[in-house]
């Protein structure tokens, strides 16, 4: 079983960045499927960036295409999550989530429910 552990959120000016780490430990992330969901107060969680067991395919939100970047560092066994230009609508909790088995190693997910081991999350605010 993963264990994932997020950090890197806090308080940053629009236009600003961030990058959040989702440190793993009990396996290694190069076996699983990774996402990095957010919810924002009275909305839904979201898939922001998917990436796939063998790190080749990725999924991006169209709201946030262009400005974030998912990436894996195998060595240190971390996913990250770089975000530029943020805008105030990035506000919200931010979590990273791993799929332990997945169908294959060019597959990303895009369902939450697909997801079987979660982070605690890390809050992100944008001031405007």
């Amino acid at each position: 079983q993963v264990q994932l552990v997020e950090s890197g959120g806090g308080l940053v000016q629009a236009g600003g960045s961030l990058r959040l780490s989702c440190a793993a430990s009990g396996r290694t992330i190069g076996n699983c499927a990774m996402g990095w969901f957010r919810q924002a107060p009275g909305k839904e969680r979201e898939l922001v960036a998917a990436l796939s067991r063998g790190g080749g395919t990725f999924y991006y939100a169209d709201s946030v295409k262009g400005r974030f970047t998912i990436s894996r560092d195998s060595s240190k066994n971390t996913v990250y999550l770089q975000m530029n230009s943020l805008k105030p609508e990035d506000t919200a909790i931010y979590y990273c989530a791993a799929v332990q088995r997945p169908y294959n190693s060019g597959y990303f997910y895009t369902q939450a429910s697909s997801y079987d081991v979660w982070g605690q999350g890390t809050q992100v605010t944008v001031s405007s």
